[in-house]
C-alpha cells in the first residue's frame, strides 16, 4: 500500500526506521526489533542507505527481510549521489518486481574524509532530480526530508524552502523532519510551510537522545541543536549511562507528549535498532 494512502486514512500511529545491519549478531538483532515493534501496528517502516550507497547489498538483504513481514508497509531510502541512472534504473525494476511501492528519495551523503567530491559531475546532483526520475515510473509513492533547523549546506532558509518546493513539485507525495530536539523548531517550520501552500503530510522525526556525547557528535555534521536545559540534564549522568539512559528516554517521552498535544499524532522513529527503548516510549505516549 501506498504510504501517502495510509497517512490519509490513519492520522494517528508511529512509523520505524530502521538501519541494515553489517554482521550477523546485528541481522539478529534487527529481527529481534521487528519482532518486537510489529504489534504497534506501524504506519509504515523504512530501511536506511549508506553513503556512495556503501550499503545498498545490505539495505537491498534488510529491505527484503521485512517484507517477510506482510503486514508490515515498507520504504527503502535510495540516495542518488554517485549513482547512475542505470544503477537507480535497475534497482527501482527490482523493488516494483518485489512488490514495493514507496520509496525514500534522498540525495546523500559524501562520506566522511572525502573533501574534493563534486556535485556538479553527478547525474543526480539534487534529490529533487531523484524524485523526477522516480515519479517517471508511475508506480512508487515517494518521500522526501525536510530540515526545521534548515540544511547544513543550505546559505538561508528561503534557500531550503526553494528547493524543498521543487522536491514536492517533481513529485514527493509526503516528507519526514530530520530529527530536532526543540518543537518550537518544528512548530515554526510548519507554520512557514503552510502559509508558503505546501500541504503534503510532514512527519516529525524523532531520534531517541539516549546518550548526550553521541548525540552531540551527530549534531556537529548536520543542523541541529540541542536545548541548553536537556542537554544539561543528561551531563549531569555523563558517569551513569543508566541514569542517562533514563533520562533521554524521559526527554523523548516528554517531546512526543507535546507533539500530539499540538496535533501531530503521526510519528517518524529512528529507532537505532534498539526495540526496548523503543517500548518504554510507545508505552508512555
Amino acid at each position: 500500500m501506498k504510504i501517502i494512502d495510509i497517512l490519509i486514512t490513519h492520522p494517528k500511529g508511529v512509523a520505524f526506521e530502521f538501519f541494515p545491519p553489517r554482521t550477523d549478531a546485528g541481522r539478529n538483532a534487527l529481527v529481534t526489533t521487528v519482532r518486537a515493534l510489529e504489534g504497534y501496528n506501524p504506519l509504515y517502516t523504512s530501511m536506511t542507505y549508506g553513503a556512495l550507497g556503501s550499503t545498498q547489498e545490505r539495505t537491498r538483504e534488510a529491505t527484503y527481510m521485512l517484507l517477510e513481514h506482510k503486514s508490515i508497509t515498507v520504504m527503502p531510502h535510495l540516495t542518488c549521489i554517485g549513482a547512475t541512472a542505470a544503477s537507480i534504473g535497475s534497482l527501482l525494476d527490482e523493488y516494483k518486481a518485489k512488490g514495493l511501492e514507496n520509496i525514500m528519495a534522498l540525495r546523500g551523503d559524501v562520506p566522511q574524509g572525502v573533501t574534493d567530491f563534486d556535485f556538479s559531475k553527478q547525474e543526480f546532483p539534487y534529490a529533487r532530480q531523484l524524485v523526477s526520475f522516480i515519479r517517471a515510473y508511475n508506480h512508487f509513492c515517494i518521500g522526501v526530508a525536510v530540515y526545521p533547523e534548515g540544511h547544513l549546506e543550505d546559505v538561508s532558509f528561503d534557500v531550503h524552502l526553494e528547493y524543498m518546493k521543487r522536491k514536492i513539485d517533481a513529485g514527493a507525495s509526503f516528507a519526514v523532519t530530520q530529527m530536532f530536539f526543540d518543537n518550537s523548531y518544528f512548530y515554526a517550520f510548519i507554520e512557514r510551510l503552510r502559509k508558503e501552500g505546501i500541504t503534503i503530510p510532514i512527519l516529525p522525526g524523532i531520534l531517541p537522545l539516549t546518550d548526550i556525547q553521541k548525540a552531540r557528535q551527530f549534531c556537529s555534521t548536520c543542523k541541529v541543536s540541542i536545548p541548553d536545559v536537556l542537554a544539561a540534564r543528561l551531563d549531569a549522568y555523563r558517569e551513569k549511562p543508566p541514569e542517562m539512559l533514563a533520562a533521554g528516554i524521559e526527554a523523548t517521552i516528554a517531546q512526543c507528549r507535546d507533539l500530539i498535544a499540538h496535533g501531530y499524532q503521526q510519528l517518524h522513529f529512528f529507532t537505532l535498532n534498539k526495540p526496548e527503548v523503543m517500548k518504554a516510549i510507545l508505552s508512555a505516549i
